[in-house]
């Protein structure tokens, strides 16, 4: 496993742990009801929170080869890849189009 695939797996993981406790700070910081005090808390621990647990850090990338640009979303592969396993019928459900 390259170094970038691992990376992107720990990014991952962390934004799946701490992702309720960001909406919660989030939701806290825009709800205009609450005093200035308690937002401006949690404001604070939003900043604390590690930078990696942000879903815009995520970058998609293949999980064979770690390419990063021209990855398919549904099946986490790049284009190279994806054409080769799909080619060797490996994809269940994808079939080479004729006409």
């Amino acid at each position: 496993m390259s170094n970038s695939i691992h990376k992107d797996d720990l990014k991952r993981q962390l934004v799946f742990k701490n992702e309720l406790k960001r909406l919660q700070y989030k939701y806290i910081i825009n709800n205009h009801t609450i005093d200035k005090f308690t937002r401006l808390q949690n404001i604070e621990k939003l900043n604390k929170l590690n930078r990696n647990t942000c879903k815009v850090r995520v970058k998609n990338r293949c999980v064979l080869t770690g390419r990063s640009r021209a990855v398919y979303k549904l099946f986490r592969l790049s284009r190279i890849k994806f054409r080769e396993l799909a080619n060797e019928g490996l994809i269940p459900g994808v079939t080479k189009a004729s006409w």
